[in-house]
């Protein structure tokens, strides 16, 4: 399925669940910012779509970072939010990323494996090789899947789920991600996002016990589109 009503593109949907791609810029849940969130916007489109009366339940599973687009899922039942909560917890949520550096990595694939110290008044996190006071585990694996003549595509498989993970963690290897100026990118993009993509989630139906492997389209602007006939990105 794939249909766009206010500003919402859904990818799939079911009676417990919907899954959209985010717009980089969007916030998923509300904040202190008032900003308008995607979870609005989606139950928007529940209400109308399916003719919902009175409130429209929308559960939110997990969030991705404002300047981030790609792939959120969102629960439409409170069975299927516990139970999506559940599978999160357990790693059971398969999730690739895309992100475009400036930098090649120094290794064609690799496992990284960190500590992070999240400081909430910076909204930052940071790397250390080894554990200290307060850091959590944080390990990814990383594949270079294509390149341009300044720019590098990786697919990132996140195996935990950290606050600004992938971002820190390319960061400290000297390769931040496109734009992300806050951990050390040259300059940022045009358009405020960093060129990180929720590109790829499978998972097994937490009701229906079917199996949802669901891919975002690449955002549609010249760099990302560069990438496009990657054979990666159409296997």
């Amino acid at each position: 399925m794939d249909n766009i009503f206010y500003f919402v593109k859904v990818i799939y949907q079911d009676n417990h669940l919907i899954i959209v791609c985010k717009r980089a810029g969007e916030i998923v849940q509300g904040d202190k910012t008032g900003d308008r969130p995607l979870s609005e916007d989606v139950k928007a489109y529940i209400k109308n779509v399916f003719a919902k009366p009175g409130e429209v339940f929308l559960g939110v599973t997990h969030r991705l970072d404002r300047p981030v687009a790609g792939l959120v899922i969102f629960a439409r039942t409170s069975k299927g939010l516990s139970r999506m909560d559940e599978l999160f917890r357990v790693g059971g949520v398969e999730k690739t990323y895309l992100a475009i550096l400036t930098q090649r990595p120094p290794k064609e694939e690799d496992e990284l494996i960190s500590w992070l110290v999240r400081n909430e008044r910076q909204n930052k996190s940071y790397v250390y090789d080894h554990q200290v006071p307060e850091s959590k585990e944080a390990r990814l694996k990383y594949r270079l899947v294509g390149s341009s003549e300044r720019y590098y595509l990786v697919a990132v498989r996140l195996l935990t789920g950290r606050h600004h993970q992938i971002r820190c963690q390319l960061a400290s290897i000297g390769c931040p991600i496109k734009g992300d100026l806050k951990y050390g990118a040259p300059r940022s993009n045009s358009d405020a996002s960093i060129s990180l993509l929720a590109w790829h989630v499978r998972f097994e139906h937490p009701v229906s016990h079917i199996e949802v492997d669901v891919k975002a389209p690449l955002p549609d602007d010249n760099l990302w589109q560069a990438f496009s006939n990657v054979p990666f990105l159409n296997e």
